[in-house]
């Protein structure tokens, strides 16, 4: 992609949306609000690579940037851009621009498949072509930022929260879905398409991570070929879907490890692993260091005082 540079019109827009997410993320970390579908995060400093998975939503930096790497692909996204993931997806995010004084600044905005499936009736909008990547990053607009201004203003009116809210989610999805790349997020919403149908099967693989992942059965739930839904699987996720369900586990099996105190072994068979050393072995491959070393190495992150 290349290099855009905001007008003035909307830097100045972008610099009040940083304002108000500073002052309801007063501190370092992730903030959930009001609106139950829209939460800040704020950073200080630059993060080292981090796997989480991505859900259903729009993401947009109002200061700093990002990187969110699939399969080896990166997304850079900063206050000129946003980003959108159509489905979970497991991705390697990373703060790439943040500082004290100008710390990172973002927000994440859920997206409901029952509103964006409504705007597409209640719309012209249609999709045709080939099916594509559930993650999309794509220059900001001044009417997406306004909507998103609007959102996020009423978080000084509680009272008009209930009411107005789900008009400015409605809108500032509208503007998404106008973008010269809404084609790629209406693909998942509109019935019978291949893209509908790895939704389905991603929400499957993630309802039922820790079961042996049969190729055959997932296709016959979603009405495909092993053959098709292998090769749309990959079209949306950069990936099989064996590898995207041992993503999967492999990361529940990290949180279970920080949260719940388990042994290594313990981790493994719950999310489905039944040798504890082909467990350790995938493990260390994706995180870079055996399961307990992993653990330690963060907890003591996590325990390190910021400066």
């Amino acid at each position: 992609m290349q290099e855009f540079i905001s007008p003035p019109m909307i830097s100045a827009k972008l610099q009040e949306l940083a304002l108000l997410i500073a002052r309801h993320a007063p501190s370092d970390g992730t903030h959930e609000t009001a609106v139950p579908e829209l939460c800040f995060r704020r950073a200080s400093q630059m993060s080292e690579p981090k796997h989480t998975v991505n859900l259903p939503s729009l993401y947009v930096v109002a200061q700093g940037s990002k990187t969110a790497t699939l399969a080896g692909e990166e997304y850079k996204y900063d206050p000129s851009t946003y980003m959108v993931s159509s489905v979970h997806l497991p991705v390697i995010g990373r703060i790439t621009e943040a500082s004290p004084e100008l710390p990172y600044l973002s927000l994440q905005l859920l997206i409901s498949p029952d509103v964006i499936l409504d705007i597409i009736h209640r719309s012209s909008s249609q999709w045709k072509g080939k099916t594509g990547r559930g993650m999309l990053v794509s220059h900001s607009a001044p009417p997406l930022v306004d909507g998103l201004l609007r959102l996020v203003r009423l978080l000084d009116a509680p009272e008009d929260i209930e009411v107005l809210a789900p008009l400015f989610i409605r809108e500032i999805l509208y503007r998404v879905l106008k973008d010269e790349q809404g084609a790629l997020i209406r693909q998942f919403a509109v019935a019978g398409s291949y893209a509908h149908s790895i939704s389905k099967a991603i929400h499957l693989i993630n309802r039922d991570y820790a079961k042996p992942l049969v190729i055959e059965e997932l296709a016959k739930e979603t009405n495909m070929s092993p053959s098709s839904l292998h090769k749309h699987f990959k079209r949306v996720t950069a990936v099989s879907p064996l590898q995207y369900q041992k993503a999967i586990r492999l990361q529940t099996a990290r949180r279970m490890l920080l949260s719940e105190g388990l042994e290594a072994a313990d981790a493994g068979f719950r999310v489905g692993y039944e040798s504890p050393s082909q467990f350790s072995r995938e493990y260390s491959r994706m995180f870079g260091r055996p399961p307990m070393s992993d653990v330690k190495q963060m907890r003591k992150i996590i325990s390190a005082p910021v400066d």
